[in-house]
């Protein structure tokens, strides 16, 4: 087909929100005839909707609806069970396509540093999120929940799902879409007090005020707050945000609710922990340091005191963010975890853009916002993809057919988008036996078995 006619050929590298908000606003555009191929290395497509959003949260699950619209465009692909990065490079994918997007999110998690960290019982919140989600990378995770304590590093969205999955009434998640193993093991749970660490102070704690609601709305739940530690922001409260006032205003009025019987969460400000200690390799213990906040750059920082405290527990969580994984042949900054760009544009490390590389959501900007966060992301990234294609009309991705054929020779089995409408189709059956939302299949090689079956 002669270039000029031929539809600008772009392959997108994850099925999340970024990916699915920039696949949409190439595809609407009026200016150019596109065509979006979008790999996904697992089959289920949709990224930390499906396995990020706690199971008690499907309202939030409900965003993937546009996506679904997305998907039914006829110009569009999903390219699924194809690992990019050791299936397909990304050099092969800038030989095959006119522009790649990478909007491959934050796959990995930020450490603490400390002595302990390592012991059992001691584990990324991403990985019990994934867990009780069902994620093929974490399904088989194991943790011991025979603690009475458990202990949330931590006080973003994440840390506040994690805990509320620790004390909520299994019978009230027996109906979603929870993984099955995961509904058991907190069946037998012995956890009663998860006592969540923030660094900072109660004004910089960077949680949604719903979040706090939904915890301290649960039945046989009792959530506390020294009121000491709320003082020195409420002191300051009319300087604050309106949306940090809500926050410090219902933390007020928690913390001057009297004591319930019930499971209990505890949030303490201004601590971080120091150590982990155990017996043998199994963590029982946890060093806490007292923090103070100092002004530094024009932002408040924790600066520890020398004032420590004790607290007995077998399992800890961090929830301190996620972190970017480089891909092979593509810049990195390891120190803030993304792929180096200019509004979406990648660059080298001297500042070169990478002709035909871009990039969208957490990869680009680091681990922050929500999930509709992503969209004007995106939507930046789109609007340089497609003024970029205009200003250089030859066109020098391969067809199909011959993108096909490559994927066919290295002997991969790609699934569509219609395969994984199968698959959730069958995983919306296998629920409604069980008595629940759904019932998610555990890998890629599951969901080809029920596929071919």
């Amino acid at each position: 087909m002669p270039d000029a006619v031929r539809p600008l050929r772009v392959a997108i590298v994850g099925s999340g929100p970024a990916g699915f908000y920039a696949a949409d606003a190439i595809l609407k555009n009026k200016t150019l005839p596109v065509e979006v191929d979008m790999f996904e290395r697992l089959i289920a497509p949709f990224g930390l909707v499906r396995s990020g959003v706690a199971p008690d949260h499907q309202k939030i699950k409900r965003s993937a609806k546009a996506f679904e619209r997305t998907a039914a465009d006829p110009l569009f692909r999903l390219l699924g069970n194809v690992q990019v990065g050791v299936d397909l490079s990304v050099g092969e994918l800038l030989e095959l396509y006119d522009q790649v997007l990478l909007s491959v999110g934050s796959s990995g998690d930020r450490k603490l540093g400390i002595p302990g960290e390592a012991l059992s019982g001691s584990h990324a919140a991403t990985a019990f999120v994934g867990w009780y989600n069902g994620h093929p990378s974490f399904a088989h995770e194991e943790f011991d929940l025979s603690c009475q304590r458990a202990i949330v590093v931590g006080m973003g969205n994440v840390a506040m799902d994690v805990a509320r999955l620790l004390v909520r009434r299994t019978s009230e998640l027996a109906e979603t879409d929870i993984a099955a193993h995961a509904q058991r093991a907190l069946e037998a749970s012995r956890v009663e007090e998860v006592v969540l660490l923030g660094r900072r102070g109660p004004a910089e704690a960077a949680f949604d005020l719903g979040e706090l609601q939904d915890m301290a709305g649960l039945d046989g739940v009792d959530v506390r707050i020294d009121a000491a530690q709320l003082q020195p922001a409420l002191d300051q409260l009319e300087t604050l945000p309106a949306g940090d006032r809500r926050k410090l205003e219902f933390m007020a009025e928690l913390a001057a609710r009297p004591a319930k019987a019930g499971k209990v969460v505890r949030m303490e400000f201004l601590a971080s922990p120091a150590e982990f200690t155990g017996s043998g390799n199994k963590l029982s213990q946890a060093k806490i340091e007292r923090n103070r906040l100092v002004e530094r750059n024009g932002q408040q920082s924790a600066q520890g005191t020398g004032e420590y405290l004790e607290l007995q527990a077998g399992l800890v969580f961090r929830s301190i963010g996620y972190a970017g994984v480089p891909l092979p042949g593509v810049p990195f900054d390891e120190k803030r975890g993304v792929i180096p760009n200019q509004e979406g544009r990648v660059v080298t490390p001297s500042g070169e853009a990478v002709r035909g590389l871009y990039v969208a959501g957490w990869i680009k900007r680091g681990p922050s916002g929500v999930i509709g966060t992503n969209k004007p992301d995106s939507a930046q990234t789109a609007q340089h993809m497609l003024a970029d294609a205009s200003a250089d009309p030859v066109r020098r991705g391969a067809s199909r057919e011959a993108i096909d054929g490559l994927l066919s020779q290295r002997g991969l089995k790609v699934t569509t988008y219609s395969d994984w409408e199968e698959v959730d189709r069958l995983e919306l059956e296998r629920g409604q036996a069980a008595g629940k939302l759904r019932e998610k299949f555990l890998s890629n090689a599951e969901m080809l078995e029920a596929l071919r079956e």
